[in-house]
């Protein structure tokens, strides 16, 4: 079926025209430039109206909880919520139950995907202690990169003793995605809290106690060691400016992600949604979120990811102890950016070179991130000027809640394609909608 996207503002690869896009299946076919309607067979169309046509977004951190962790979500509720938020790619981290550090769990977590997801889907193999010898042989095509935990993680996960992380750095061909804060600092500080302040300190200490300096020194030696063996190091969840003043000085081989977390909140939003936005890395001063915001623009961070991590409503009460570290963020990402848009912090076509191309390129995601001819048709439209709301009957996580519950957007996703299937069309959701697993590097 061929369905023509008219009168639409697409914005891609550093331009926003006026244009009309032809879907013929899976595919993009053509791209037309100008208001008027293109003289061209069709089978449906849909009016933009003047809104703005974009690549669907590429979320390359993500935490949807399948398996072993679905009483906080699935990969099919996760989707679902990408699909709302205007994503229609994600790449999920290994930290499941069983962890993805062998083959048969990564595999589990395909068939899972092929069966439920709503949308594109990868999954990182994560590093351990023990599977270091698996990951030069990975495959390339199918896995996005690897995740190593250089600070405080679940199980083994935890790769800090120096010997084990030169032979990861040394040896990794695929990229490595790195989690950086320094677990004897993060220790020595909690030790410090609880013995003034109890075994539960205050929300407001997790700054202090997940602090700049933890962050700094764990993405210090991951930068040193990716400049000594040459790796394609991406640091994930820049938190603070002394990581981007040291990035400044790193090679083209490294590069950073920021998260909407670090992006929009600071350490100031603990005293009105305390623990719901608590976070690792910890959300810290205006100062850190003023350089990260800078970043945006000046080069120094190269994608946008969400770490959406679910947690039951449960979990998420108390404080630096006892509460649980995560938010669900995925369903409001890209209005959340777009708000930064309004707000001159970065313009539309740097939004998606950061949240669709740079992700695409980075890690060689095959034909998409892009509107071209020949690219799959993963793309989204959203409307500037219609205010909403958001409750807790709109929010398509299962854990049914949201640090932004009573915020008020200007920005709607009104319509999302994955693989030019229209799965999202003003609020109505195609249930049966699948996405595909993404390949990498062909």
């Amino acid at each position: 079926m061929k369905t023509l996207i008219s009168d639409a503002i697409i914005v891609n690869e550093g331009r926003a025209v006026r244009g009309s896009v032809l879907i013929d299946n899976e595919y993009i076919t053509d791209i037309f430039e100008g208001v008027t309607l293109p003289d061209i067979a069709h089978d449906r169309l849909i009016d933009a109206g003047g809104n703005y046509l974009l690549p669907g977004l590429i979320d390359t951190h993500v935490h949807f909880r399948e398996p072993g962790i679905t009483t906080k979500a699935t990969i099919e509720s996760e989707s679902k919520a990408a699909a709302f938020g205007g994503v229609t790619s994600f790449f999920d981290m290994p930290n499941t139950s069983p962890q993805t550090t062998n083959p048969d769990a990564w595999q589990q977590k395909c068939d899972i995907a092929r069966a439920s997801s709503h949308i594109n889907y990868a999954f990182f193999f994560g590093a351990t202690n023990n599977n270091i010898d698996l990951l030069s042989s990975l495959d390339k095509h199918a896995i996005p990169g690897v995740k190593l935990f250089m600070g405080a993680s679940t199980g083994n996960m935890l790769v800090d003793r120096l010997p084990l992380l030169r032979r990861i750095f040394s040896t990794v061909k695929l990229p490595l995605v790195t989690h950086c804060e320094d677990s004897d600092e993060i220790n020595r500080n909690m030790q410090q809290a609880k013995k003034y302040l109890g075994e539960d300190p205050s929300i407001v200490m997790h700054p202090l106690i997940r602090s700049e300096q933890a962050c700094l020194r764990s993405t210090r030696l991951a930068t040193e060691l990716a400049t000594e063996y040459g790796t394609r190091l991406h640091i994930a969840h820049i938190s603070t400016a002394a990581e981007l003043e040291l990035l400044a000085h790193t090679p083209s081989n490294i590069t950073a992600e920021a998260v909407i977390a670090h992006l929009y909140f600071t350490h100031h939003d603990y005293n009105r949604l305390q623990a719901l936005i608590k976070c690792n890395p910890s959300i810290k001063g205006e100062e850190d979120r003023e350089a990260l915001r800078k970043g945006l623009t000046n080069g120094s961070i190269h994608t946008i990811g969400t770490d959406h991590a679910p947690h039951l409503w449960s979990e998420k009460q108390g404080g630096c102890s006892k509460a649980a570290s995560g938010m669900p963020m995925i369903q409001f990402s890209l209005v959340t950016l777009l708000e930064l848009v309004d707000a001159h912090h970065l313009t539309i076509e740097q939004l998606v070179q950061l949240a669709c191309h740079n992700p695409a390129s980075l890690f060689a995601v095959d034909r998409r991130g892009f509107i071209r001819k020949g690219y799959k048709a993963d793309l989204t439209i959203v409307s500037p000027d219609k205010p909403w709301k958001v409750t807790t009957d709109i929010i398509k996580s299962k854990c049914g809640w949201s640090p932004m519950t009573g915020h008020t957007y200007r920005w709607k996703v009104e319509h999302t394609w994955c693989n030019g299937h229209h799965i999202l069309n003003n609020g109505i959701f195609d249930e049966e909608s699948r996405g595909e697993a993404l390949r990498f590097r062909n």
